[in-house]
């Protein structure tokens, strides 16, 4: 098992370059709301497509706000008419871009500051829940093996409890796996972060490799934190891809997350894994 140099940035050409200089095996594009004008899409195609001559493997993160407000996929039209809008042709830009352009699309099953809002609009938890993997499915029947969903620290969508990730296998989703948020939502529980990695590892089809303290969202660089990453590393699943989704003190430089490659690269040494 080679260790991936997995790398996150925008459409801007100066992180480009400074991401592509080191010739990353994945590259995911962490998109906003700006690159959804005409222009931005024409930006985004451009970008796509120089990516491509370093690596085939590209993610493409929705964009996580709209005018504020978090694109939490449970979004109700009456209630936030502007904002469901904009995560559904939002959505449909992605899919369109990855069936003609061969790249992955990222959608979050649920993020978290702004989860409860939502699920306020709604009779009770149990009816947005099922609002959700209604949306899934939507999205999975459209979508194909060009998207996948990622965990989020809220219970709506966490991988931290085992009777939820059976509901995630039962509907046979291609999943994206953020090893941080899975902790926090255990609480910092290191063997609830390794069952789920394992019960959901053949589904999982990418991953954000990040550290915590198990508290808050603190997405520290590996090594930085709590997460036993010893532990971790057989746990994936050896045919997805990943990146290591870090803080940046730069966000033109990605010291962090090239930092955090060498350190889980001195893990696999350690272990005897080439």
């Amino acid at each position: 098992m080679s260790i991936l140099l997995g790398l996150k940035g925008s459409t801007d050409p100066v992180q480009l370059a400074d991401r592509l200089r080191y010739r990353p095996d994945v590259y995911e594009f962490f998109l906003n709301e700006q690159d959804f004008t005409a222009t931005g899409l024409q930006r985004l195609r451009a970008a796509i497509a120089q990516v491509q001559q370093v690596t085939p493997r590209i993610v493409l993160h929705q964009p996580m706000r709209y005018q504020g407000q978090f694109t939490e996929l449970i979004t109700r039209e009456q209630a936030y008419p502007d904002l469901y809008r904009f995560i559904w042709r939002s959505t449909y830009h992605l899919l369109n871009i990855a069936a003609t352009m061969g790249v992955q699309v990222l959608i979050h099953g649920a993020y978290a500051r702004q989860t409860a809002q939502q699920i306020a609009t709604y009779p009770d938890f149990a009816t947005a829940q099922a609002t959700l993997f209604q949306r899934l499915d939507t999205l999975k029947r459209i979508g194909g093996k060009r998207v996948m969903f990622e965990n989020s620290m809220h219970p709506l969508f966490s991988y931290s409890v085992p009777a939820f990730n059976q509901q995630l296998l039962q509907h046979h989703y291609r999943l994206a796996f953020d090893t941080s948020h899975c902790f926090i939502g255990a609480n910092g529980d290191q063997q609830t972060l390794q069952q789920a990695l394992m019960q959901l590892a053949p589904q999982v089809v990418h991953y954000h490799l990040v550290d915590s303290f198990g508290k808050t969202h603190d997405s520290l660089p590996l090594g930085h934190g709590k997460i036993n990453w010893s532990s971790v590393l057989p746990r994936l699943n050896p045919r997805a891809s990943y990146i290591y989704e870090i803080n940046l003190v730069d966000q033109n430089r990605c010291r962090e997350q090239i930092a955090s490659y060498r350190y889980l690269q001195s893990v696999a040494l350690q272990m005897g894994i080439h």
